[in-house]
Formats: structure tokens, C-alpha cells, sequence
């Protein structure tokens, strides 16, 4: 059986030298076990590997990392919003269907897509952490609690831009991972997304974080619509806003490889 498969960058800026994250998206006739879909997405290696199928009159989805099945990847779904809105010819809204509820996406033009999805509100401030403190070498102002990744707070973008993890140390810690942000003067925020207890280790332009770090701020500067970058090797760019608890991000897209699977 053969499957469709499509590479696609997303959250890049390239005039801007953001290059965006990568994720293959694989469109499945018939449904497959998840431990074929883990070995398709080792086997790819791509920082996430999309799983598309229709189901019932649904579109089903799924994204895999090469070492674990991933709960919610916001590139992935923008991605999977580029693949269908190019398969189907169509900028109408469409709605993907995960464990955990619906992302809406839309194609806005031939380069640009979005994705609704749900926002991840901060569940409380917390002292930091001192082995964070170490595992991260820079100041840190405020450490806040979530549902997905914990939210980091620096006091500038160039401590975000220059700090160097230690990986090592942060894994001693159960928290799966940080969106380290600070406020910036070009955007409203940056941000790096740390993952210690995966492979990748650190995430290029990470839609789940934002859905995180755009109610923050939102928040704190009392806007509706902001703009960030991701700090990372390859660098994200994120038009966002917020309402009625939803978040939407927009951004590029650049299909970099179209072919098919032998699965």
C-alpha cells in the first residue's frame, strides 16, 4: 500500500532568515496500528510526522516525533491545513479531529495558512525552580504552571537568544517541557521551547507553546492580536491573537517534497 507524503515548512519568514519547522504529512487511506505510524515517523525523522485520515465524513489526525507519539503539534496541524487546502483547491475552513478536540484551519492565500485551536490558560505562578535556574544560566523572573509546557519568564530577549541549556540537568526534573519567553521590541514576544526528555531536545517553531504564550501576553500588554519569533536553530515567525479563549496562528508555509510512502 502506498501513502501520499508531503514535507512542508511552516512559521518561517525567509526574508527574514527564519526558516521554520519542518513536518511530513502522510494522508492514509485506510487506518493504520500506532506502532506503524511510530516506526514511519523514526524512520522519517522529521521533527513531527503528520498522520491524516478520513474517517466517518472526519479528518482524523495524529503526530508523531521519531521517539513518541506528540498529544498536540500546532505545526503539524498548519502543515496538514497546507497539504489539504492544496489537495482539495479550497480556502475553506477545515476541521481536524485529535484526541484531545478539533483544530480549525484555513488557507488564507498560496502561502499562508492558519489554525484555530483552544487556548492553554496558565494554571498558577509558582517559585522557581533552582535546578532550573542552573539548567538554564540565566536570570529568570517568574515561572508559571500550565497544562502543556510550564512558561518560563525572562528578563530579556538576548538572555532567550543567548542562553545555552543544560540539557543533562534539566532531565532530572519530571517537567516535560519549558516555553522560555521574554518580551521583545521588534515583536511583542520571543521565545525558545525546550523538550529534555525527547530527542529533538529543542523544538524550531512550536504552535502548542504559543498556544500557551499568546493568552500570557495577551495578558500582560493588554492586546488581542500580537506578533512573535521563536529563537531557535532554524527560527519561527507567529501572527497571533486571542479571543473568546481561542488563539489563532498564522503562518508561511513552503512545501519543500511531494511523493509517496510504501508503508
Amino acid at each position: 500500500m502506498e501513502a501520499k507524503i508531503q514535507l512542508i515548512s511552516v512559521f518561517g519568514k525567509e526574508q527574514n532568515n527564519l526558516l521554520g519547522n519542518v513536518s511530513a504529512v502522510v494522508w492514509l487511506e485506510h487506518e493504520i496500528t500506532a506502532s506503524k505510524m511510530q516506526q514511519i515517523a523514526s524512520d522519517l525523522n522529521q521533527p513531527a510526522t503528520t498522520f491524516l485520515c478520513e474517517h466517518n465524513n472526519e479528518i482524523k489526525v495524529k503526530w508523531f516525533a521519531p521517539d513518541a507519539e506528540i498529544g498536540l503539534c500546532g505545526h503539524g496541524s498548519l502543515a496538514a491545513t497546507a497539504f489539504l487546502s492544496n489537495r482539495n483547491n479550497t480556502t475553506t475552513a477545515i476541521t481536524l479531529n485529535y484526541a484531545g478536540g478539533e483544530i480549525i484551519g484555513a488557507a488564507i492565500d498560496e502561502n499562508h495558512c492558519q489554525i484555530q485551536i483552544n487556548a492553554i490558560p496558565t494554571l498558577e505562578e509558582k517559585s522557581i525552580p533552582a535546578l532550573l535556574t542552573k539548567g538554564l544560566g540565566v536570570p529568570i523572573i517568574g515561572y508559571f504552571k500550565t497544562s502543556n509546557k510550564d512558561i518560563v519568564l525572562l528578563e530579556s530577549e538576548e538572555d532567550v537568544k543567548n542562553m545555552k541549556p543544560n540539557f543533562a540537568l534539566l532531565r532530572q526534573s519530571e517537567v516535560f517541557g519549558y516555553a522560555v519567553t521574554a518580551a521583545a521590541k521588534k515583536v511583542d514576544f520571543v521565545s525558545r521551547t525546550l523538550v529534555p526528555h525527547v530527542q529533538q531536545l529543542e523544538d524550531h517553531a512550536t504552535g502548542s507553546s504559543h498556544a500557551a504564550l499568546v493568552p500570557f501576553w495577551a495578558n500582560k500588554l493588554n492586546k488581542q492580536k500580537l506578533v512573535a519569533i521563536q529563537h531557535s536553530p532554524r527560527g519561527g515567525y507567529f501572527d497571533c491573537a486571542i479571543q473568546n479563549d481561542i488563539v489563532t496562528l498564522e503562518g508561511e508555509f513552503r512545501t519543500i517534497f511531494k511523493g509517496k510512502l510504501t508503508l
